[in-house]
């Protein structure tokens, strides 16, 4: 196992707001780790900084050599109007013959889609596709933000089962934001909890039972609570 990216006291702030504060942590070749926590965390804000599309404020950010990261975002809009099928989506980034094509969709299960419309995808479908996109690259290190968000309960299972095969055919490290916190739990090797700054790190099962993290569960369960029952109202 070795060193894929080291954050190390990470601080971003806008208009001289701390979005997250000395925020360290590694993640290893091979290794999954879950960064939870509520909205307006700083998860997505330390996932841009990870990629390097947002420079720190302070604390520095150190890369294995030539890193090639796949990224999953947490949402992509598509134009009705310039409909653009799957196959073709899969090339925008890398030019793959159809065979390419073809073994990385079968491998999350979405070569029957090849000839579809990415407009008319469902959300699972959708974020099975992107997920094939950033495997495409032959990721060292795989990164996620919220990937089963707007999915349901059978696709959040097979995406969260995708990832951990991802992880396993390509020997690559990854780095996901979650909501889904049984799931992630589930398949993390590490997890993080992020409320502007790490309050509790370790295994699932070490972490499962940090009062700090039963505290962030039981308000994110509660929130998630309310939100469903005033959209089924």
């Amino acid at each position: 196992m070795s060193q894929l990216i080291s954050l190390n006291d990470i601080t971003v702030a806008f208009n001289h707001q701390k979005i997250v504060s000395n925020v360290s942590f590694v993640v290893n070749t091979e290794q999954i780790v879950a960064l939870l926590g509520p909205n307006g965390a700083g998860k997505s804000t330390l996932i841009k900084v990870v990629i390097g599309l947002i420079k720190p404020t302070a604390g520095t950010i150190s890369r294995a050599a030539d890193l090639t990261i796949g990224y999953v975002p947490q949402s992509i809009t598509f134009n009705a109007a310039l409909p653009i099928t799957v196959k073709r989506f899969m090339q925008l980034n890398r030019q793959l013959c159809d065979a390419e094509i073809k073994q990385i969709l079968a491998m999350v299960e979405a070569d029957n889609l090849i000839n579809d419309f990415m407009q008319q995808l469902s959300g699972g479908e959708l974020q099975r596709i992107l997920l094939a996109q950033a495997l495409a690259k032959h990721p060292q290190l795989l990164v996620l933000d919220e990937p089963a968000q707007g999915v349901d309960v059978k696709g959040q299972i097979l995406l969260y089962d995708l990832i951990a095969k991802a992880r396993d055919e390509f020997k690559c490290g990854v780095l996901m934001v979650s909501h889904d916190l049984d799931l992630a739990m589930g398949s993390a090797d590490n997890v993080i909890c992020l409320n502007h700054a790490i309050y509790c790190e370790g295994s699932p099962k070490t972490v499962a039972k940090n009062p700090a993290f039963m505290a962030l569960f039981n308000n994110l369960h509660k929130h998630l609570h309310q939100t469903n029952h005033k959209e089924q109202e």
